[in-house]
């Protein structure tokens, strides 16, 4: 979900490839920062080529800003999409939809072939709403309501969620570093 994501960011300006088998990385970091280094450094050893590696997390302020760098196993270490959206949801309830602000935050770490590692951050502000709306997106975003679109980032087309999301933010402020990593 994130490669498509990212390719329509990137626009075809450059060579995007997966690894057919990629190294298992244990996302036990910390912080967003470690688990996004730790993959990309993973990745380089592998390849070495240049990588570009993230993590993100949904805070959500009601709940002290879990599930954080949990997000992806908040309900468990084989929970589905649909699975993390309900334990968020069972959390929230009662809760009134002025106190559900909450936020995405993406950490992207590129690690270039020579071995100089940069990285980025994004962030994108809005509320967890009380049930899921919309079919696209991923993860938390049937119900995460970005307030000046008046939609869900399911609501969204891809080019409008890119636009204005965490990851669109952060991958812009890395293509700046890409270009200029090429362009010496």
């Amino acid at each position: 979900d994130k490669i498509k994501e990212i390719k329509k960011l990137l626009g075809g300006k450059y060579n995007i490839i997966t690894l057919k088998n990629p190294p298992s990385v244990l996302e036990d970091g910390n912080t967003l920062e470690e688990n996004a280094v730790k993959k990309a450094m993973a990745f380089y050893k592998v390849s070495g080529m240049t990588v570009i590696a993230d993590d993100t997390g949904l805070e959500v302020k009601a709940l002290d800003w879990q599930p954080g760098v949990r997000s992806a196993r908040f309900a468990g270490e084989k929970s589905t999409y649909a699975d993390n959206v309900k334990k968020l949801l069972f959390l929230l309830r009662g809760i009134p939809y002025k106190n559900r602000f909450a936020r995405f935050r993406t950490v992207m770490a590129v690690v270039f072939a020579n071995g100089t590692l940069k990285i980025v951050k994004g962030r994108v502000s809005g509320y967890i709403i009380e049930k899921p709306t919309g079919k696209r997106g991923f993860g938390f975003d049937p119900v995460f309501y970005y307030p000046p679109f008046k939609k869900t980032f399911a609501e969204m087309t891809l080019t409008e969620k890119n636009s204005v999301s965490h990851r669109g933010k952060a991958l812009k402020s890395m293509q700046k570093i890409i270009k200029n990593y090429f362009k010496n």
